[in-house]
């Protein structure tokens, strides 16, 4: 009986942790999250040269065939200004097939509709034709630059933004975003209000360009994937010291 009552007490004990360390955990960490509540979009365009050599689940059969496509909407994400965001709100699947022939213009890829539609479509307060309504607007919002409008000459990084800001009037700066993957630009994010007016993106929406010499370019290598040896052919040298932390990479969305 001593040992029950020892059991119950420390069962009680724990929960009483557990609750205390989510009680404290950060306001980024995961929340529930009701469709609608949210502060502002993010438009995310991807470099479709950069997304079809670097997908890991292989090149995207709409996106990645014959036509060769330059920026193209990923998705159209309800973001927090504390840098999180809400996903999967509802169980709604459901795209009618006349929103996804409307859409396939701007975003050209039915499998990445489907699933933007669960993940970040459904925490916009939105139905599916309304939800894919807004996202086509946002791309009509956002000029794609002349000279990046095709995949073409090789143009720097640094580059880009600047190229996004002359092209959008009212656009601003700390209102976009360039993504990269390793050396090559993979995504631009523009930040929205509810009513598709440029704005300043919350926390977390920065660039992500690691490498000064990173590009866009119409050519992009895939990953080459690691190799490890199972012995050294020499002997093993001291360590290096240790490299000063890289930025963090972008998120996958």
């Amino acid at each position: 009986m001593g040992r029950l009552v020892m059991r119950s007490a420390i069962a009680a004990a724990l929960s009483v942790l557990v609750a205390g360390l989510f009680a404290a955990s950060p306001a980024w960490a995961q929340r529930k999250a009701e469709p609608g509540a949210f502060d502002y979009y993010i438009l995310s365009l991807s470099w479709s040269p950069t997304y079809c050599a670097r997908d890991r689940n292989g090149p995207d059969p709409d996106q990645c065939g014959e036509r060769k496509y330059g920026f193209v909407v990923h998705g159209l994400w309800p973001q927090y200004t504390d840098g999180s965001y809400p996903a999967t709100c509802t169980r709604d699947r459901n795209v009618p097939k006349a929103v996804v022939d409307q859409t396939m213009p701007v975003m050209p890829s039915v499998g990445l509709m489907m699933h933007q539609w669960r993940k970040h479509g459904t925490c916009s307060g939105l139905n599916a034709t309304d939800y894919f309504a807004k996202l086509r607007a946002a791309a009509a919002k956002v000029a794609i630059p002349d000279p990046l409008k095709t995949p073409g000459p090789t143009v720097p990084a640094i580059q880009v933004e600047r190229l996004f800001l002359e092209a959008n009037p009212g656009l601003t700066a700390e209102g976009v975003a360039v993504v990269c993957s390793r050396r090559d630009v993979s995504e631009v994010r523009v930040c929205l209000n509810k009513d598709l007016g440029f704005m300043n993106c919350g926390q977390k929406v920065v660039d992500r360009c690691r490498d000064r010499d990173a590009a866009l370019s119409a050519e992009v290598a895939p990953a080459q994937p690691r190799t490890f040896n199972a012995v050294p052919a020499t002997p093993a040298l001291p360590p290096a010291p240790a490299a000063a932390p890289a930025p963090a990479s972008a998120p996958a969305r």
